[in-house]
This record gives C-alpha cells, sequence and structure tokens, in this order.
C-alpha cells in the first residue's frame, strides 16, 4: 500500500526519536507541518525543550499544550507522580507498566484532531512503533483503529473528506525508525528519551536501553551522551 501524503499534517512531537523522526518523514514527503507537544506535568519535562529544538530545525509552527494541572492527579505513574521511581531494564519489560500514563496517547491524539481540523490539516501522525505494543495499549494496531472510528464518529458532517490519523511505524521498530532517520537526516543528538528528565541521559531506563539497542541494531552511530556507560548487550 502506498504510503498517505497529508497535504498539512498535525504531527504529536514529544522532543523523541520517534516522534521527531515521524515529522521529518512528513516534511520530507511534502507535508505542511503544525507541530504539536503537551506537557502533561510529566516528570521528563526538558523532552519538551528538544521539541522546540526540533520545530526550530524543521521550520515548522510548534505549540505546547498547557496541562500541568493534570499532572498532579495522574497518581501512580512514574512519569508522573515523584513517587514512583522510574524502573531500569529493558523496554519490554513488566516493570515497565510502572511508566503507563493512563489514556495519554488518546488524550494527546484528541487534542491533535482538534488542532487539526481547527487549522485546516488533513491528517493527525503520531510515532507508536511495534517496540511500545506489549507495554502500552495505546500503541498497539487494535487501539488505532477504534481511534479512527471515534474521530470519524465524534466528527460526523464535520470531518474533511479523506481525514487520517497516521502511525507510520506501527508496525516497524525502533531499529527501523533510526534507519529512516538517519536516512532523512534526523539530528539525533536534539532527540530526548530518558523518562528520568536529567541534563544527559541516564542510560539505564527502559527508554534509554531501547535507545541504545536501536543504534546498534540499526548499525548507525549513536551520538547520545548517557551518564552511564553500556555493562552488556
Amino acid at each position: 500500500m502506498t504510503p498517505s501524503v497529508p497535504r498539512h499534517a498535525a504531527v504529536v512531537l514529544s522532543g523523541g526519536l520517534d516522534s521527531s523522526t515521524a515529522a521529518y518523514l512528513q516534511a520530507a514527503s511534502g507535508s505542511r507541518l503544525t507541530l504539536l507537544s503537551v506537557d502533561y506535568g510529566q516528570q521528563h519535562r526538558t523532552e519538551l525543550d528538544h521539541a522546540e529544538a526540533i520545530a526550530d530545525r524543521l521550520q515548522a509552527p510548534h505549540h505546547v499544550v498547557d496541562l500541568r494541572s493534570l499532572g498532579s492527579l495522574l497518581t501512580g505513574s512514574a512519569l508522573t507522580d515523584p513517587d514512583v521511581n522510574v524502573p531500569d531494564g529493558h523496554y519490554a519489560d513488566e516493570t515497565m507498566r510502572a511508566t503507563v500514563v493512563p489514556h495519554r496517547n488518546a488524550l494527546m491524539l484528541d487534542l491533535a484532531v482538534a488542532v487539526a481540523l481547527g487549522q485546516g490539516a488533513d491528517a493527525v501522525v503520531f510515532g507508536a512503533h511495534t517496540g511500545d505494543h506489549p507495554i502500552y495499549p495505546d500503541c498497539r494496531p487494535r487501539f488505532l483503529d477504534a481511534f479512527r472510528q471515534m474521530v470519524a464518529v465524534a466528527n460526523e458532517g464535520h470531518l474533511p473528506a479523506g481525514f487520517e490519523v497516521l502511525a507510520p511505524f506501527l508496525n516497524l521498530t525502533k531499529a527501523d525508525i533510526v534507519r529512516t532517520g538517519d536516512r532523512l537526516g534526523v539530528p539525533f543528538a536534539l532527540t530526548w528519551s530518558c523518562y528520568r528528565g536529567g541534563k544527559v541521559h541516564c542510560g539505564t531506563c527502559g527508554t534509554c536501553t531501547e535507545r541504545r539497542e536501536a543504534f546498534e541494531q540499526a548499525g548507525v552511530a549513536d551520538p547520545t551522551e548517557y551518564a552511564t556507560a553500556r555493562t552488556g548487550v
């Protein structure tokens, strides 16, 4: 199937490797971009600065939705609750369930659809991939199918013809995304993955582990500065 090429895409941009590559992919395809980030009280809020840096490189409008008041209500997740530790280990480990933020992707995509329709865009794009599937239910194909149906029902009679919600990496691995980003010239050093939100990537949390493995498996040099050296593969 030939990938869709939106005329104007609203891209959910966290500042991470996946969403940044998704934005670059749309730009390379000729889509006009509107980039949307969400401050939901995440502990690793530094990612928003990286999102801004990516937006500057793409010379695309970037909007940050302020939902910080929501963060205090999202207890029990390591990403929003300071009393819950960010786990170390592999991204697919059961311990990574501590990083699930209830309804996060659905919430961000809801906002992105509203912004897209308000701005006259004909697509919303987000960067979910196969590595997300084991832990995050709102990154799976079943979720995307259901969300698309909800968008059609919620905007019946008001949805532009051909409007799409796209996840171009849904069936790809993180290594595939790194290869794609390398081909597109994504400035990987400007992207942020670490859930601990320090000055440099911690190197041991699940997202850092996944990031390191992706570069290794892709055969692409990793420009990321890690606080902890790799101890094993």
